[in-house]
């Protein structure tokens, strides 16, 4: 299981994912689940993936060996909603290779994909992929989008969330939200990949990975666990007979 979470926002995009593909008793893996394609000054593009592993690899795989070919691919697409056809094209394809007739049925084969980032000339953009390959776009009102184990971590985005925060509060939230599902799910954990985009840069995002010696994380984890243990400590409670 994994859990990654974007955010189109007023000054730019944040993305962040775990890196745990499996956690048993004697064995945790651990992959990147954010992929970034990029050519500075033309376009900076972020691929979170979540899902089968094998075919969220080949799909990525794809999409990196056809980006040194004349066909369309997401270094010469010409705008983000092309490049987002394109990812969930890839994604048809590859799922139809390995189960051609559909009739692995004992295996679920599907992923799904969140693509972000800004191409010259348009504004930045991020779209929510499906598994069948078809998405949906982010918009003022709607400005993340998670895949993954997403339930533990949609109520602090939910209530803090707006298309105008700022990007550190987002990066805040983010790793709030990621700690929340940590707490609650052992299929999610570190180390977690960050990226920061601002509108119009056109290089390279901010990356940083948090693993569980960030000091940052820690104090962040610390001060939210006391302050909802005070918070629910100064409640009134109800008057029951």
């Amino acid at each position: 299981m994994t859990y990654c979470v974007a955010m189109r926002l007023a000054n730019g995009l944040v993305f962040a994912s775990d890196s745990r593909t499996n956690a048993g008793f004697d064995q945790i893996s651990t992959f990147r689940k954010m992929h970034v394609f990029d050519q500075e000054g033309e376009r900076e593009l972020v691929i979170l993936s979540a899902g089968n592993l094998a075919t969220s690899q080949s799909v990525i795989s794809l999409l990196e060996k056809r980006c040194g070919t004349e066909e369309l691919n997401l270094l010469n697409a010409p705008s983000m909603f092309e490049a987002a056809e394109l990812v969930g094209q890839t994604m048809r394809e590859v799922i139809r290779r390995d189960n051609p007739d559909g009739k692995i049925s004992h295996v679920d084969f599907s992923c799904s994909m969140i693509l972000g980032g800004q191409i010259r000339g348009e504004n930045p953009r991020l779209f929510n992929i499906y598994a069948e390959g078809n998405f949906i776009e982010a918009t003022r009102e709607t400005p993340y989008f998670q895949i993954g184990e997403s339930k533990y971590g949609k109520p602090i985005l939910d209530r803090i969330m707006k298309f105008d925060t700022d990007l550190d509060r987002a990066y805040e939230c983010a790793l709030i939200s990621f700690d929340s599902t940590m707490k609650s799910n052992l299929s999610v954990g570190m180390p977690l990949d960050v990226a920061i985009y601002r509108n119009d840069e056109l290089k390279p995002c901010f990356i940083e990975q948090v693993d569980e010696h960030n000091d940052y994380f820690h104090q962040l984890r610390t001060k939210w666990h006391k302050g909802i243990q005070s918070l629910f400590n100064d409640l009134v409670p109800p008057n029951i007979r």
